[in-house]
């Protein structure tokens, strides 16, 4: 009798069971047909026609512009090419987006030398060089400058400075619209 007892017992929770799973997945599933649904005013408005060019948008999404600019631990200063008196300043130029990803973009780029003040609260002391603005915003010239393996920019400048003393280099990137990047990254003589 208890056989039959728990057997009944266990047939009611199957069937409760298979009405309660019915439901929940007649629930998940909704009662919307299950043909394609017709794209609002806004979707149709966004799809682009076959065969249209579609414009690049006039500013870059959130967190792809340059937000950051780093000067690479390659930067040095050596002796002057080709056998020239004084010495060259080897730059490496990052471009920083909100992701801290390395990006190329159009700037202007500024490079100033200063001496660098030992125990001083202010390292950076009298501008030793100034070189003329570098513009960028011109893809060709852009180009000429990148180094795709470095996902950097590097520049070559003429520099009347000793390699036995350090520097502070200063570097400062224009964007287009006004918007300004600047850092500084001390240079040691190479051991």
């Amino acid at each position: 009798m208890e056989v039959i007892a728990a057997t009944r017992r266990f047939r009611n929770f199957d069937i409760s069971f298979l009405i309660f799973a019915f439901l929940l997945a007649f629930w998940a599933s909704g009662c919307a047909s299950t043909g394609p649904a017709a794209p609002s005013s806004a979707e149709t408005a966004s799809e682009p026609t076959p065969g249209a060019v579609q414009s690049a948008p006039e500013r870059l999404p959130s967190g792809y512009a340059p937000v950051e600019i780093a000067v690479l631990p390659l930067t040095e200063l050596t002796d002057a090419a080709n056998g020239q008196p004084g010495a060259q300043l080897n730059i490496y130029i990052s471009l920083l987006d909100g992701y801290r990803e390395k990006v190329k973009a159009p700037g202007v780029f500024r490079f100033e030398l200063y001496e660098y003040v030992q125990r001083s609260s202010e390292p950076k002391g009298q501008r030793i060089a100034i070189w003329p603005d570098i513009d960028l915003t011109d893809p060709a010239q852009n180009q000429r400058y990148w180094r795709d393996f470095l996902r950097a920019y590097e520049f070559r400048l003429a520099a009347q400075a000793s390699k036995s003393k350090t520097y502070i280099l200063e570097v400062t990137c224009l964007r287009p619209g006004g918007k300004r990047l600047s850092t500084e990254r001390s240079i040691k003589p190479q051991p």
